[in-house]
């Protein structure tokens, strides 16, 4: 149960507020940025509060017990707070986020209602929206193994053993075209179509440089790489900007052994018995159920 401060206790039983609510954010890089809904800055715990941000909070679900609660923000886009080029960077993703209730005339009286973090953010042309998610909802997390078909490491980590830094499972590829959420690159006819399906793209030149995206699909158009991307490219990006290309894997153990010869590593379970098999029964006549492997 939150405590409320007697002197905002005794503001909110008089009936007459001069309320207002501020978001205090934190990014991953440790920038720390501050917004308001009311009509002027606020300044505590050395952080200002900007009030021409447009940042608004929408209505919070609360739920008894351990269930997380459900909350999103929404702003503009703006080129003094937070900008498009940072947010298509993926430099908000993760941030921490306080909510705080705060009377306006005296920032001393206030009570912090929510800390959490952003989860996914949508952008659009003019304004972003994110979730914000709480601790609670750290316990809908996957934690553990989980006996499935698919590899659960990713490529690249201790665990799959794959080093991604040789020249096989990488390009470096110069960007030709822009065309939405696709890219038109140079420098990548030397791998098949769908080599870096499920991969990832790395700017590493001109404005737009650190921008990053998995790779929806990769196919060959006139002899280069055409990608599509899961993130829209920013603004910034420019024809001739240098780019890294790491291939990408579909966590099946056929892309494991036969893409990158590391079946040994494989975290998965191919051979476990599905739905399909669980509920099947012998047919005379039917020779894969006479009895044998099922793994041919």
């Amino acid at each position: 149960m939150k405590s409320i401060p007697s002197s905002l206790q005794a503001k909110l039983d008089s009936g007459v507020t001069t309320l207002c609510y501020c978001w205090k954010l934190t990014r991953a890089d440790g920038t720390v940025m501050g917004f308001t809904d009311h009509d002027e800055d606020i300044a505590f715990n050395g952080v200002v509060f900007k009030s021409a941000s447009g940042l608004i909070g929408s209505d919070a679900e609360h739920k008894l017990g351990l269930a997380a609660a459900d909350m999103e923000i929404a702003g503009a886009i703006s080129a003094d707070a937070i900008t498009e080029a940072d947010l298509a960077a993926g430099k908000y993703d993760g941030a921490q986020i306080e909510l705080w209730l705060v009377d306006w005339r005296r920032p001393s009286d206030r009570m912090l209602l929510r800390a959490g973090q952003l989860g996914r953010v949508r952008r659009g042309q003019t304004h972003f929206e994110a979730e914000v998610r709480t601790l609670a909802a750290r316990l809908a997390e996957v934690r553990g193994r989980l006996f499935a078909h698919g590899c659960d490491a990713e490529l690249g980590d201790a665990r799959c053993g794959v080093n991604l830094d040789d020249p096989r499972w990488q390009a470096t590829v110069t960007i030709t075209a822009l065309i939405g959420e696709r890219l038109k690159v140079d420098g990548a006819s030397g791998f098949a179509a769908g080599f870096f399906t499920h991969g990832r793209i790395e700017v590493i030149s001109g404005a737009a440089s650190g921008f990053t995206s998995p790779v929806v699909a990769h196919r060959l158009q006139e002899g280069q790489a055409l990608l599509t991307l899961a993130r829209t490219p920013p603004a910034t990006l420019a024809v001739g900007d240098a780019a890294t290309l790491v291939a990408g894997c579909d966590h099946a153990f056929a892309t494991c052994r036969d893409k990158f010869a590391n079946a040994a590593n494989f975290r998965g379970f191919p051979h476990m018995p599905g739905n399909d098999f669980a509920i099947s029964y012998p047919v005379p006549g039917d020779g894969d159920l006479d009895g044998g492997s099922m793994n041919h």
